[in-house]
């Protein structure tokens, strides 16, 4: 995958047909963003894109084209999801990034490990291209939508390296953000209070080394799970390292975490910066790493698309239906709106 950047211009400059483009809260920009899995940031008419370098040349051409169809003969017109989705589908671009990816990575570089569930494998070339790199770099981001298999497929990463003895532990940390609650008012102590939000990565522990393998390998700090809060003025070495969620740091947490690496360790920060919980006057410490770390040597950013997707068929058509009924919302807010 070819990581690049452009800017565009939409021109002229018309504040009513940058709003038409955009829709309402942005939701046609977000959905370029999370369908071609890169990252759009706009001041005005002016854009700049980052990802792949196939998907941020479609998303430009789209910008620019659906920009032109804001005004015809005259009058103001509205873009609307259906037809985001259909100039992504006529771009070809989804179609052309799988096509230079590899279908599958030679045997040595796949991430092979016997759980209950059988051997773990890549289901998607996305998925491949995204263990490859982050066997071969020393930081690797995996950014997309829920579902794609970043963080699992980070954590059978780390226990394949723990089990070759590559390095002495893991690592696993993700931020606690408080969604309408403050931390304080849950019940029991520190570690009770921030367990719901490391759970998620204890399941995928439990289900590649069994309940009780996990637990004697925390008792022996052979696995750590903590809060980011935690990470605070340590150094790791010899350790693999995983940032889940990480779309909810701060600029400051990203710099902290990113700067607690040592000799012999690899980290993998995973996170989909369409669901940012931070206050709205925060910005995302990912959506900045991803603007300022992009040209740094051995650090690797991985791209899913909702392609990438991997869970019950029935989720599938789930996502549809609510894909469906939010434009069906929307529609019916603009008409009452009128």
């Amino acid at each position: 995958m070819n990581i690049v950047t452009d800017e565009i211009m939409l021109e002229p400059a018309d504040n009513q047909r940058l709003n038409s483009l955009c829709g309402p809260y942005n939701d046609n920009i977000k959905l370029l963003e999370k369908r071609l899995g890169i990252e759009i940031n706009q001041r005005s008419h002016h854009f700049s894109l980052l990802g792949d370098e196939i998907c941020v040349k479609a998303a430009a051409a789209i910008l620019q084209s659906l920009y032109k169809q804001t005004k015809q003969k005259g009058q103001l017109i509205d873009i609307e999801p259906e037809q985001v989705h259909l100039a992504i589908k006529e771009s070809g671009a989804l179609e052309q990034v799988n096509a230079h990816l590899p279908a599958y990575i030679d045997d040595n570089k796949l991430v092979m490990i016997k759980t209950k569930r059988g051997v773990i494998k890549p289901r998607t070339p996305n998925q491949a291209n995204y263990i490859a790199h982050v066997l071969d770099y020393d930081i690797t981001f995996g950014i997309g939508p829920a579902g794609t298999g970043k963080t699992y497929l980070a954590v059978a990463a780390a226990v394949d390296a723990l089990e070759k003895q590559q390095v002495r532990r893991i690592l696993l940390t993700r931020p606690a953000v408080e969604a309408g609650e403050k931390l304080g008012f849950l019940p029991g102590d520190l570690s009770q209070k921030v367990d719901p939000y490391l759970r998620p990565l204890y399941d995928a522990l439990f289900e590649m080394l069994g309940f009780e393998k996990v637990e004697k390998l925390i008792e022996k700090s052979v696995i750590e799970v903590a809060p980011l809060a935690y990470m605070r003025g340590r150094t790791l070495n010899d350790a693999f390292i995983i940032l889940d969620e990480s779309q909810n740091t701060t600029i400051e947490q990203m710099k902290m975490f990113l700067t607690r690496i040592g000799f012999n360790s690899k980290a993998v920060i995973t996170g989909d910066i369409t669901q940012i919980d931070l206050p709205h006057h925060q910005k995302s410490g990912l959506r900045h790493a991803i603007e300022v770390l992009s040209d740094v040597d051995d650090i690797s950013f991985n791209f899913f698309q909702s392609g990438d997707v991997v869970r019950h068929p029935v989720v599938a058509r789930i996502v549809n239906a609510y894909e469906k009924w939010e434009e069906k919302e929307q529609q019916r807010k603009k008409g009452s709106e009128k």
